[in-house]
């Protein structure tokens, strides 16, 4: 079978853009709604940039919220154009560049966001870009929406498998992990931010089986350490254990960490 067999380099989300924009799972509608009720001013009076915003799901559930405008940056070509087709708004502005590079002004928002993507930058660098534009006391949130599967058998059946594929499987993004200790940490060093906050909540869907498949087509760090031929194996894997299901239930729990600009 050769449909899932395309080569995926580490970090480069071209070739799953379209499985990541029409599958991927909102985060927690809690969450935002109390993310953004600590900003400095009324999220309507707010100007919001998502960075390495994807295909725009994080940055749409925020556009929900009617901020005074919001700006989507991302680096990928495929990502950024998968968003635009699939959230077809003109109230998110979708620009190209990076979290070390972000092509916008000095102190010209209220309200930085890194959703699922803060794995991926150069801390240093793009923390002090979050800082020069944000206005004084701007926040900077990165989260992420790691699923929660200790409770279900067929899911920890999935991620065994994945592992027998490759018993040195490391993934590169999990807000679940130790890790996140570190960040905290990190964050609360920078003289420039203060004023720590972190918030989650859990939300469960109930999927299709099909987009159930497409979330793990989407899943980059996966495929580019598996290999075509293994990750195909992996598909075909999750497809029989889930043939006879119509719906399979994950639960994401989002968790988010906010500090506020000095500057």
């Amino acid at each position: 079978m050769n449909r899932n067999r395309v080569d995926i380099k580490l970090g480069d989300f071209s070739n799953v853009a379209k499985f990541y924009a029409e599958n991927r799972p909102d985060y927690s509608k809690e969450v935002l709604d109390q993310l953004s009720n600590n900003l400095s001013r009324n999220i309507k009076e707010s100007d919001v940039v998502d960075v390495g915003a994807g295909t725009g799901i994080w940055t749409r559930m925020i556009e929900n919220l009617n901020p005074k405008s919001i700006r989507a940056i991302e680096p990928n070509n495929e990502m950024r154009t998968q968003g635009q087709k699939f959230y077809n708004t003109s109230r998110i502005e979708w620009l190209n560049g990076s979290a070390e590079k972000i092509p916008l002004p000095d102190n010209c928002c209220d309200w930085v966001t890194m959703a699922s993507s803060f794995h991926w930058a150069n801390f240093e660098k793009a923390t002090k870009e979050f800082s020069r534009i944000l206005k004084p006391n701007g926040m900077f949130t990165a989260l992420w929406n790691p699923r929660k599967i200790t409770a279900s058998s067929l899911l920890l059946e999935i991620e065994e498998y994945a592992k027998s594929l490759k018993p040195d499987l490391k993934r590169v993004s999990s807000g679940l992990k130790k890790n996140n200790e570190t960040l905290a940490t990190n964050l609360k060093n920078l003289p420039f931010f203060g004023d720590l906050t972190y918030i989650e909540g859990t939300h469960t869907l109930n999927l299709s089986r099909d987009r159930y498949l497409g979330i793990w087509k989407s899943v980059n760090d996966l495929q580019a350490q598996l290999g075509p031929e293994k990750f195909s194996a992996f598909i075909e894997f999750i497809e029989d254990k889930t043939a006879s299901l119509e719906t399979i239930e994950a639960s994401y729990i989002t968790r988010a960490w906010t500090v506020k600009n000095f500057a």
